[in-house]
């Protein structure tokens, strides 16, 4: 019952998101190409569900040119007032309700890893964590902090596996709204 429940949630919240976010998106869009041409989307190959690979979608929030670099390494790159703007309003992850909506990704879940991330997607494969969906925002982003070691990250990952229901999910989904509207970090 848990499952369905929990799909039919992630449709109706992905399709209603997407209706909302949509004109964002075009706007937003418009401002990246006008800074920096370039695909306004960003794809990346993540692990999913039992590591199947999935195409992953943002959008891109940082310059063409800057390569694959960790995010720690990010203040070196100097970045347009536009991508700051993404990165810290989390908009840049809008595109990833289209990944919910055809079942890569779930609302709530594990962050999709890198299929790079070994240490975490063994971790998550001995807790069970790797048998759900991935999700927008999960148990581990709204416990605990950005740039937590991979083994916190993890055991809060089978955490959320060991007592998912749909009270946890709504539990991580106010959460994660308070994060959200709290006002931006000055930086």
């Amino acid at each position: 019952m848990y499952e369905v429940g929990k799909r039919v949630i992630d449709i109706a919240g992905a399709l209603i998101a997407l209706i909302i976010a949509t004109p964002v998106v075009l706007v937003l869009g418009m401002l990246i190409k006008i800074f920096d041409p370039g695909p306004v989307i960003f794809t990346q190959k993540r692990s999913g569900r039992s590591g199947r690979t999935f195409k992953f979608y943002k959008l891109r929030s940082l310059p063409v040119t800057t390569g694959d670099i960790p995010s720690d390494q990010l203040g070196e790159v100097r970045l347009p007032w536009i991508s700051r703007f993404l990165r810290r309003s989390n908009l840049d992850e809008l595109p990833q309700f289209y990944n919910v909506l055809i079942g890569d990704m779930s609302l709530i879940g594990p962050r999709p890893a890198l299929p790079t991330q070994t240490e975490l997607l063994l971790l998550r494969e001995e807790n069970g964590a790797a048998q759900l969906r991935p999700g927008l925002t999960g148990w581990a982003q709204v416990n605990a902090y950005d740039g937590m070691p991979v083994t916190r990250k993890a055991e809060l990952d089978g955490e959320y596996y060991a007592k998912r229901s749909l009270l946890t999910d709504a539990k991580v989904m106010l959460r994660t709204f308070a994060y959200l509207t709290r006002p931006p970090p000055k930086y």
